[in-house]
């Protein structure tokens, strides 16, 4: 079992992510009764979350405020990140699962020398790392074992168990002192989407597809000057059968690459293997084939459900449960249900 772990806890839109206390959880799987974990905190709001930590299992905990880290950069968030490193020697470096983590979790490899593993779905240790990770658009699982330390681990977000949550555990976090980065670019501003669920986070996604692009009974209307634009906004008009189903379950709205690459649909909904991986309890996919691309970012999904009007259509092999039929006749009536209920 591992003796130093050092978990990095990502502060996003206000709060330490979900996914942070999973890698926690991962860490506690691996590390010795003797063993220290090291929950690190990074940016202005890292102090007033430094105590939470401790709730969750970290035995030290460490946090920069400075100003300088108030807006997230892969490079300076590694260098800081890369100093620790160098200083603790931990066998072990958990990051949550997203892509300021892979770009963070690659540069401090480079700096370290360390081993680096993205999508991890399970984590051993016998005398080294030892990670599963789905490889080929998810059609395997490949073992690997860290044949160094320290190894980075990016874990897939929904997998691992986070701690019980102990809030009578407390220490004395660490304040760190600023390493400077150099700055290839300056961070101007964030714009925020407010109200929506975190396709990553989310236990319920409902996903739409290019079945869902032509609305029964609508047509576009005069005055728009392309097909382009017709094709445009009818897509977007079918598109809210998603949003309506998404809304009456509590979960978030995804979508497959086939309305996202023709721009009916915001690449920040894209599921798949060129999107986002996800890990929901419930996934329904409307009007989705079930490319392999797409069902490679859906394999950790624990159930789907899938509504198609093509009874040969692939996603229907992955799915639990299968409804051939029409989007536009199904979804309203299941609405209605959900609803009454």
């Amino acid at each position: 079992m591992a003796e130093n772990i050092l978990v990095y806890l990502d502060i996003f839109s206000g709060v330490v992510s979900k996914p942070s206390w999973e890698a926690m959880g991962a860490a506690q799987s691996v590390k010795t009764e003797s063993g220290t974990i090291t929950g690190v905190l990074l940016g202005p709001q890292s102090r007033e979350f430094a105590a939470e930590p401790f709730w969750y299992g970290a035995d030290e905990v460490c946090y920069c405020d400075d100003a300088a880290l108030t807006h997230f950069t892969a490079e300076a968030f590694a260098t800081q990140l890369t100093a620790l490193v160098e200083e603790k020697k931990p066998d072990l470096v958990l990051m949550p699962g997203n892509v300021r983590m892979r770009d963070m979790a690659a540069m401090i490899a480079v700096d370290t020398g360390a081993c680096v593993f993205p999508d991890v779905v399970a984590l051993e240790w016998d005398g080294g790392a030892i990670v599963t990770r789905p490889v080929h658009g998810g059609k395997i699982l490949q073992q690997l074992k860290a044949e160094q330390t320290p190894c980075i681990a990016v874990l897939r977000s929904r997998i691992f168990t986070p701690p019980e949550k102990d809030e009578s555990r407390f220490g004395t976090a660490q304040s760190l002192d600023l390493v400077d980065a150099p700055a290839a670019y300056e961070v101007l501003r964030f714009t925020a989407v407010e109200g929506e669920i975190l396709l990553t986070e989310a236990s319920i996604i409902v996903a739409g597809g290019r079945g869902v692009t032509q609305p029964k009974g609508l047509s576009a209307p005069d005055g728009l000057e392309s097909e382009k634009d017709r094709e445009t906004w009818l897509a977007q008009q079918g598109y809210q059968i998603v949003q309506q189903l998404a809304e009456a379950l509590g979960g978030a709205v995804g979508a497959s690459r086939a309305i996202v690459d023709p721009g009916f649909v915001p690449y920040q909904y894209q599921v798949g293997q060129t999107g986002k991986v996800v890990s929901p309890d419930l996934y329904i996919a409307l009007g989705i084939s079930g490319a392999i691309q797409h069902l490679a970012g859906i394999q950790s999904a624990k159930t789907i459900v899938a509504i198609n009007k093509d009874p040969e259509a692939p996603i229907f092999k992955h799915a639990r449960f299968g409804i051939v039929g029409d989007v536009f006749e199904i979804v309203p009536e299941l609405i209605a249900e959900i609803q009454r209920l």
